[in-house]
């Protein structure tokens, strides 16, 4: 029983709140339909299939991002699929209740299908692949021409495919999948990413091909009379 308790809230520590489904009319989830948006136009004579959403560091919000984007694009009514590609600190699952049974590294050594490992979530639109048992070498998996198999086969399937990754700066699993991913989105701290790790990590994803095309400011807390708290239509 003491087992079990623990072991619930150490899930309620790790996973990640999903304000877009929990609040939509909320000023964060109009913050997130606009990331969105500005994902649609970021690349006008390119198609994006692929977004890889990472940071410079651990914590500093990379998977509450990664889901939210994930909820806001399968709001819109794209087909979207959240692959938990952090496969160091994987919680993905515990954010939309799943078990990690199997996943990404079951489908990477070819011990399960795609259909094995694809997720239904209780949004309409959202289908995940969690991260699946922690395997030893998460980068040479994420590089195989078995994840560039993979990838092509889910662009055929969905709309949006969003990759959680796991920080730049830490390992090289990020620069990795940012080479194959048609975009990247970095994610900042306020008040805790320092400048000299932005300019590193940004260098980091550009010796590796990656595109990066824009950056999300997590945490920043804005006055109560900032225009945002003004937001058209709602009561907030």
């Amino acid at each position: 029983m003491f087992f079990n308790k623990k072991k619930k809230q150490v899930m309620q520590a790790v996973a990640r709140k999903l304000i877009t489904r929990a609040n939509p009319k909320s000023v964060i989830s109009e913050q997130f339909r606009t990331l969105r948006t500005n994902v649609n136009f970021s690349m006008p004579d390119e198609s994006l299939q692929s977004l890889l959403i990472t940071s410079a560091s651990p914590s500093e919000g990379k998977s509450t991002v990664a889901a939210n984007t994930a909820v806001v694009f399968a709001q819109e009514g794209k087909k979207v699929l959240l692959i938990d590609a952090d496969m160091r600190k994987p919680t993905v699952h515990y954010t939309f209740h799943m078990t990690n049974t199997l996943g990404l590294s079951n489908l990477l050594t070819r011990q399960a299908s795609l259909a094995d490992v694809t997720k239904m979530s209780d949004i309409d639109n959202l289908d995940v692949i969690t991260c699946g048992p922690i395997p030893p070498n998460p980068a040479e998996l994420l590089g195989s021409k078995t994840m560039d198999t993979i990838l092509q086969e889910v662009k055929q399937t969905y709309d949006i495919v969003i990759f959680d990754a796991p920080p730049v700066l830490s390992v090289t699993d990020a620069q990795i999948l940012a080479n194959k991913a048609d975009g990247t989105i970095l994610v900042l701290y306020a008040g805790q990413t320092e400048k000299e790790s932005i300019v590193r990590t940004k260098e980091a994803l550009v010796a590796s091909q990656g595109k990066l095309i824009g950056a999300v400011l997590n945490n920043y807390i804005m006055d109560k009379d900032h225009y945002y708290y003004q937001y058209y239509g709602t009561e907030e």
